[in-house]
Order: C-alpha cells, then sequence, then structure tokens
C-alpha cells in the first residue's frame, strides 16, 4: 500500500511544487512507484512534470467531484518517471462545488485509496492556504513534508502549520504527523541561514532531514523546460541533494 504524503506549508514561494516533482523524480530514480496529486488550482506541479495543464480533458477536480477515477485522469510523464494527477484552473471551482457535499473533506482519500496498491509514494502538492483542498490532502496523507526556508518570516509561519496539523490529527486524521522539515534554498554563506538552521534542529530534532536542497539555478530553470531538476540536470548540486532527499525519505519511512 502506497505512503501518502503532503508537501505543505501555509507560507507561498517556499518550494512547495520543486520539491515535489523532484523528490517524486529522485524516487521514481531508485525504483518507487510514484503517483503526483496537483492540488494546487495554478497546476505548476502538472506543468513542472511536463504535462500541459490546457490539454487535460480529466483533472483532479473531476476526482474530488467523483465524476472520474484516478485510474482515468492521470497521465504518465514518461520524461520524469512518475504518473500525475493534474490540474488547472477548474480546480479554483472546487471550493465552492464542495462546500455543499457530502464527505467533502475526504474525497481524496477515497479516490487514492482505489489505486493505492499501485504506487509505493503518492505525493500532494498542496496550495499555500489553508482551503478544503489542502483539508482533502491532509485527510488523505500519513505524514506530512514541509520544505522550510530558513529565515525568520519561515519560523512564523511554520507555527500555524503546526497548529493546523495538530487539529486535523486530533479531529479528522488520526494518522497525520510530520515527517520532517526540510531545508530548502539554503545557503551556508548567509549567517542568517545558518542561525535559523540550529534553531530548527534544536526545537524539532531528528524531525528536520539531514539532505539540505542548496539555492541552485539549475533547479530554478528546469520548470521551464517542463521537466523536474533531477531530470534537467541530474549532474548539478540541486538534483543531486533530492536524490539523496529521496535515499533519506526511503529509510525514514521504514522507522515510522
Amino acid at each position: 500500500m502506497a505512503r501518502i504524503f503532503c508537501i505543505a506549508n501555509q507560507k507561498g514561494g517556499v518550494g512547495k511544487t520543486t520539491t515535489t516533482v523532484n523528490l517524486a523524480a529522485g524516487l521514481g530514480r531508485i525504483g518507487q512507484r510514484v503517483l503526483v496529486v496537483d492540488l494546487d488550482p495554478q497546476g505548476n506541479a502538472t506543468m513542472g512534470s511536463g504535462i500541459d495543464k490546457r490539454a487535460l480533458e480529466l483533472t483532479v477536480y473531476d476526482v474530488l467531484l467523483e465524476s472520474a477515477s484516478i485510474a482515468e485522469a492521470r497521465r504518465r510523464s514518461d520524461k520524469a518517471g512518475y504518473d500525475v494527477l493534474g490540474a488547472n484552473r477548474e480546480l479554483a471551482g472546487a471550493e465552492v462545488e464542495l462546500v455543499e457535499l457530502e464527505r467533502r473533506d475526504k474525497r481524496l482519500k477515497a479516490a487514492i485509496a482505489a489505486v493505492g496498491d499501485e504506487y509505493d509514494f503518492v505525493l500532494i502538492d498542496c496550495p499555500p492556504s489553508l482551503s478544503l483542498l489542502t483539508l482533502n490532502g491532509l485527510c488523505s496523507a500519513h505524514g506530512v513534508i514541509v520544505p522550510m526556508q530558513c529565515e525568520y518570516f519561515a519560523l512564523e509561519g511554520l507555527s500555524d502549520l503546526v497548529n493546523t496539523i495538530k487539529q486535523v490529527h486530533a479531529n479528522l486524521n488520526p494518522d497525520l504527523q510530520i515527517i520532517g522539515l526540510l531545508r530548502v534554498m539554503y545557503d551556508p554563506r548567509i549567517t542568517l541561514q545558518q542561525q535559523v538552521s540550529e534553531q530548527l534542529k534544536s526545537h524539532f530534532g531528528d524531525k528536520v532531514f539531514n539532505t539540505v536542497i542548496p539555492r541552485n539555478v539549475r533547479l530554478a530553470e528546469a520548470p521551464s523546460y517542463g521537466l523536474p531538476g533531477v531530470v534537467f540536470d541530474p549532474a548539478s548540486k540541486g538534483a543531486q541533494a533530492f536524490i539523496d532527499f529521496a535515499q533519506e525519505m526511503v529509510e525514514r519511512i521504514k522507522t515510522l
């Protein structure tokens, strides 16, 4: 049965989508079967996996409204090496439509359960707000991976996210836990980043992943080519870090 993880942070621009597609590609490289679920109406994880969101006939929107299954709506990204349940602007409308429906926060969970045996990992790219979409992701998941920049405001946002996860754990999904914090866009030359990194380790201990993702131009360029950085330039420092992170994830889930 697949291990299901949300990549979430209520702060925007922290590299959630970059983390999702590169972790997926890294896991694919080491022989894992991966499904990426794009829960963000911007559809960046879809485009970053080489799939044209405008050309999709079925998306995660149809799955949430139960007019299609994941098996019908998913697409294979041959270049990236994993399956994608894509999203586009239609998904923004799902917020309003879901409010009226039964089991509105558990629909993604039911859909993933139908294909769970076909994957080792399901990675859910969440939007940066706490919405019904994010809630569907959190209710589906075994755990949350939190990408974080080592900056002061990131610590502020983290406390909000931890509180949200605690509430979902208490009321909706007793399986949910923080799997780990991933330090991204890290520049060791900046003293503040070193200090925040140390604060994270002292406060969260072994919840902080050992792998650190460096600030890397090749990772930033990759989406414009419709590829994860791990595929676009496998030799780059950023790609190597994500492959290391994929291996660390495989090891970490053995201990859960």
